[in-house]
């Protein structure tokens, strides 16, 4: 699996944004991406060191159209903490 299969798509809410003062990062990632897989492809694709990773299952929620109902897709998410002596990821700067 390369890095771009791994990292799908940065998430940009309010509370992730409120993270990047303190170097944390929010990514959509694949499903069956470890912990040092993310690492690895954070590093890659950015050029940044990371310090740790933090990642959850976000579960499908119900969604109603008229009578008919099911469920968005689950998904998993990925907290990355840079080191302290990384630089940031600009991408993310232009956001803010």
């Amino acid at each position: 699996m390369t890095a771009q299969d791994i990292v799908i798509r940065p998430i940009i809410t309010e509370r992730s944004m409120s993270g990047i003062a303190m170097k944390k990062y929010t990514f959509e990632v694949a499903k069956d991406a470890t912990k040092i897989d993310i690492a690895r492809a954070v590093e890659e694709l950015f050029g940044v060191q990371v310090q740790k990773v933090n990642t959850m299952h976000v579960r499908g929620r119900l969604r109603r159209q008229g009578r008919s109902q099911g469920y968005t897709p689950s998904w998993k998410k990925a907290i990355v903490t840079l080191k302290e002596d990384s630089k940031t990821i600009e991408f993310f700067e232009g956001m803010m």
